[in-house]
């Protein structure tokens, strides 16, 4: 990588870690919410989902925000926004100012991914190795932000430790504030088919154009591949660790003179083999074609969807096997749809393009959180397995049929 490579990618990865312990560290909180606002589990849902829902919502907006005026300054303002949000957080006097904190967290999270991405694909010559690494910086903060907040609530209060967590987000800020970089500087012609780094989307004309110019295209079958990836990705994580916790195999044990829960420390492993994933992904970028890429990773996804009950049936060992390769296909499937974005999509649209593969990622894929509990609730966790396995098998003849033409 040259110097300009290096700059880029050392932001957007500093941002990435910023943006996900935030978003993993929620729910570490929630319990502590409960208690101190005595308020019930369904209004604590509601606000947190709210969170969640402008996380995603917001990337669209952003991803136009992002073609208008430059991802630095959208990643600033990201930077800036959370740790204003959590400095909010800290100091809540009630459910309502949490709300309001939550809210602000998602407005602010959402415009990351679309200016991040979008810096990348215009201004880091070495895209794939790129996308591998700001992935892995992204699975940095996943796993490790809440193992850090879960060790200083050891000795804080929340709201301290909540405050120490928006310091980081401050000195990221400054950072983006203060580095150099060109970020076009990877654009050529030939980029996604056209360069056309003079598009304006700033407008509802021209926003609408672009737009109907992206999902009438092939674009519309990536949207479709991103949707059905969030879909999986928050069906099968957002209950897992419920899941993990009935299993024998993770009975709580007395260590230290306290209770340990195993089944918090498998999924945070989990959560870190897909760091693994995040780099061999970004390599795959740069040695297959991504559509053939996705295809595997989504006949992956079906495969283990289907193996996971029964390995947990057979045992410990068979269960960590399986969930460990699912901690790595479900993060390795992320730069080879990022790098997709960028083979189907002008460079003068980058930032948009991306704004809608994050709102169908996060926003639309919000959504498997809600069905995965309906499922659970209704049915059983057989029954959710195999509806995520039907996910994955549409998502692979999606990426097939992209490949075929």
């Amino acid at each position: 990588m040259n110097r300009n490579d290096r700059a880029i990618v050392g932001l957007v990865a500093l941002a990435h870690a910023m943006v996900h312990t935030y978003e993993l560290s929620i729910p570490i909180l929630i319990p502590l919410w409960l208690d101190a606002f005595q308020v019930g589990e369904g209004t604590v849902g509601l606000v947190v989902a709210a969170g969640y829902a402008l996380f995603g919502l917001g990337a669209l907006p952003g991803g136009i925000l992002s073609d208008s005026f430059g991802s630095r300054r959208l990643i600033a303002g990201c930077l800036f926004g959370m740790a204003a949000s959590f400095f909010l957080l800290a100091a809540a006097p009630s459910m309502v100012v949490v709300a309001v904190a939550l809210a602000l967290w998602g407005v602010a999270a959402s415009v990351y991914h679309p200016s991040g991405l979008s810096l990348i694909s215009t201004g880091v010559s070495r895209r794939g190795d790129a996308f591998a690494l700001h992935g892995i910086a992204g699975n940095v903060g996943t796993a490790l932000g809440p193992l850090t907040v879960a060790v200083l609530l050891l000795v804080a209060d929340w709201r301290v430790v909540t405050a120490l967590l928006a310091v980081p987000a401050v000195v990221a800020g400054v950072v983006a504030v203060r580095v150099r970089f060109d970020e076009h500087a990877a654009v050529e012609a030939t980029d996604g088919g056209d360069s056309r780094a003079g598009v304006d989307v700033s407008s509802l004309e021209g926003f609408l154009a672009e737009s109907k110019r992206l999902l009438a295209g092939s674009f519309a079958a990536v949207f479709l591949v991103v949707m059905l990836s969030g879909l999986y990705y928050r069906g099968v994580l957002t209950f897992l660790p419920n899941l993990l916790s009935e299993l024998p195999a993770f009975t709580p044990v007395e260590f230290a003179g306290r209770e340990m829960e195993p089944y918090r420390y498998a999924y945070a492993g989990l959560l870190m083999v897909g760091v693994l994933g995040q780099y061999v992904g970004g390599k795959l970028t740069e040695l297959v074609p991504v559509e053939r890429g996705i295809a595997a990773a989504f006949a992956g996804l079906a495969v283990l969807a289907v193996a996971f009950l029964p390995a947990a049936d057979a045992g410990l060992l068979p269960l960590l096997v399986v969930g460990a390769l699912l901690g790595f296909a479900l993060f390795v499937i992320q730069p080879l749809y990022q790098a997709t974005v960028a083979v189907y999509t002008p460079a003068g649209t980058r930032g948009l393009s991306y704004g809608y593969t994050y709102l169908g990622v996060f926003g639309v894929g919000s959504a498997g959180a809600a069905l995965a509990g309906g499922i659970l609730q209704y049915a059983n966790a057989g029954a959710l397995f195999a509806v995520l396995a039907a996910f994955a098998v549409t998502g692979s003849g999606i990426a097939v049929v992209l490949a075929a033409r």
